[in-house]
C-alpha cells in the first residue's frame, strides 16, 4: 500500500503497488479505461486494459466519478501522463459505486459551488490549497518551537473587546452578555508573565459587514507575545516566522504550489523585508490621486495599490495613534504615532500581520479606554498585568487565510478555508 505522493516523488517506480482512493475522472476508450485516482495526497493516472483484466473489465464500466476503489498495478514513468507517472493496473476491487456526481464539467456559479462546498472540497485545487495550508501551519509551529515559544490555548469566549466593539459577535452566556474572540492577544499577554514567549493558533471572529474578496467572519489566527521585546525586534520575529513558513511550503508543497504560481517568485524573497513609514505611504497615495488624509487607516484600495508595487512582503511602520488600538505604545519621539507595523503581502494582497509594542503604563491604558468610550470593569484583569511586574513587551497576529490567499495567488479568500463564513453564508 502506497500513497500517490510517493509515486509522484519517484519513490516506487517500476514497483508493484496497491492504491486506495476515489475516481476524480474516468474515460472509456474501447479496450482501455483511463482513471484519474485521488487519495488525499495527490492524483495519478491509472490505466486498466481489457486484455489484462479479462471478463471483469465490464464491472468498471458501471463506475461514476467519485466512486471508491482499490487498484493494484505497476508504476511506470511516462511523460505523457499527468504528473509524469502512470499505474498500469492488474487487479481492482470496487468499494462503492457513487451516484451521479452533481458537480460536472459544466460551469457552476459561486452560489451553487458554495452550497455544495462539502463536495467541491474534493477537487484537486482545494486539496492542494489545504495541503499548502497544512505546511504553512507546520512551518509556523516549527519556527516557534525552535525559537523558544510555548503554545498556549486561550479562550474564544470573552467579556471584553480587543479590536473594537463594532465588529463583535455577541452571544448569551448563561444569561450574561459575552463575545466571540476577535483576538487572543490580551490573554497571551497574561501568559508571558509565567511562560515568557508564547503563541497560539485559534479561530477569531469579526462581525464586519463587508462583502470584499479579502474578508472572512471566521478565520484562523496565528498570534504571539514576547516579553522584553520592543517593536524593532518584534518585526524581526515576524519576518523570520513568515520567511520560514514560505520556505516550508516550498520544501514540502512545491508541486501543489505550481498549480497556482511559479514557485520561483517565492524563492526570490529574502530577509530582511523592506520597511516604509506610514507618512511616506500617505504621500505616495496622495500623489497618485488617492483620497487618503494623514490620520486615516488604510483601506483595501490603498493597500492594493501600495502592495502591488512590491515583490516581497514589507512593513508599514508608525501609524497614527487615533487609527490604532488602545493597547499600542505611544512613540516616544512623536506622541501622535504608535510603535506598530503592519506586514503587507506583495502583488496587491495587502495586510497579513498587525503587530505592535504594547503600552506598559496602567494609567495610560485606562485613559485610552475612557477616550474610546469603553467600560473599564471588563478590563480590570488586563490592567492588573501592568500593576504587578509590568515589563516591555510586543506581539502580533497573522491571519493564516490571508497568508495562503497571497502565496497561492487566489482570487478570493474564501478559497483558503474549507467552509467559509462570510456575511451572507454559514451553510454548510
Amino acid at each position: 500500500m502506497v500513497k500517490i505522493k510517493d509515486i509522484l516523488e519517484g519513490k516506487v517506480t517500476d514497483e508493484e503497488v496497491k492504491l486506495k482512493g476515489w475516481i476524480w475522472n474516468i474515460r472509456f476508450g474501447g479496450g482501455i479505461i483511463f482513471i484519474i485516482l485521488r487519495d488525499g495526497s495527490g492524483e495519478i493516472q491509472c490505466t486498466v486494459k481489457k486484455d489484462v483484466i479479462g471478463e471483469r473489465f465490464s464491472e468498471l464500466e458501471k463506475l461514476n466519478r467519485e466512486s471508491s476503489i482499490i487498484l493494484k498495478g505497476k508504476v511506470f514513468e511516462d511523460e505523457r501522463a499527468p504528473g509524469g507517472y502512470e499505474v498500469r493496473c492488474t487487479d481492482f476491487k470496487i468499494v462503492h459505486i457513487g451516484e451521479e456526481f452533481p458537480i460536472g464539467k459544466k460551469k457552476h456559479g459561486p452560489s451553487f459551488l458554495l452550497d455544495n462546498r462539502h463536495l467541491v472540497l474534493r477537487s484537486p485545487k482545494y486539496s492542494a490549497i489545504m495541503r499548502i495550508k497544512d505546511s504553512a501551519l507546520h512551518g509556523a509551529r516549527e519556527w516557534f518551537r525552535e525559537n523558544g515559544f510555548t503554545e498556549v490555548t486561550p479562550p474564544i469566549i470573552s467579556k471584553n473587546a480587543c479590536e473594537g466593539g463594532s465588529t463583535l459577535f455577541e452571544l448569551n452566556y448563561f444569561g450574561k452578555k459575552a463575545y466571540l474572540s476577535q483576538s487572543a492577544q490580551l490573554y497571551l499577554e497574561a501568559m508571558i508573565f509565567s511562560l515568557g514567549r508564547v503563541y497560539s493558533i485559534t479561530p477569531s471572529f469579526r462581525a464586519e459587514k463587508s462583502r470584499t474578496r479579502r474578508h472572512l467572519a471566521e478565520y484562523w489566527h496565528v498570534e504571539a507575545e514576547e516579553p522584553w521585546v520592543d517593536e524593532e525586534k518584534n518585526e524581526k520575529i515576524e519576518e523570520e516566522l513568515v520567511f520560514h513558513m514560505i520556505q516550508t511550503v516550498l520544501k514540502e508543497r512545491k508541486r501543489d504550489l505550481s498549480m497556482f504560481r511559479d514557485p520561483k517568485t517565492l524563492e526570490k524573497i529574502s530577509l530582511p523585508f523592506p520597511r516604509i513609514k506610514y507618512s511616506k505611504v500617505v504621500d505616495i497615495l496622495q500623489k497618485n490621486k488617492y483620497n487618503m488624509k494623514w490620520g486615516d487607516d488604510m483601506g483595501a484600495d490603498e493597500e492594493y495599490f501600495i502592495s502591488s508595487k512590491f515583490e516581497s512582503p514589507f512593513f508599514i511602520q508608525n501609524f497614527p495613534k487615533e487609527a490604532k488600538a488602545f493597547y499600542m505604545k505611544e512613540d516616544p519621539t512623536n506622541s501622535k504615532l504608535v510603535k506598530c507595523a503592519d506586514m503587507i503581502a506583495p502583488e496587491g494582497y495587502g495586510e497579513i500581520i498587525g503587530g505592535s509594542e504594547r503600552e506598559t503604563d496602567v494609567n495610560i491604558l485606562i485613559q485610552r479606554l475612557k477616550e474610546q468610550g469603553s467600560d473599564i470593569e471588563p478590563y480590570q484583569w488586563y490592567l492588573d498585568l501592568r500593576r504587578y511586574g509590568s515589563v516591555p513587551h510586543s506581539g502580533f497576529g497573522l491571519g493564516i487565510e490571508r497568508f495562503i490567499w497571497w502565496i497561492c495567488k487566489l482570487d478570493h479568500i474564501r478559497d483558503t478555508i474549507p467552509f467559509p463564513r462570510v456575511i451572507n453564508r454559514f451553510y454548510p
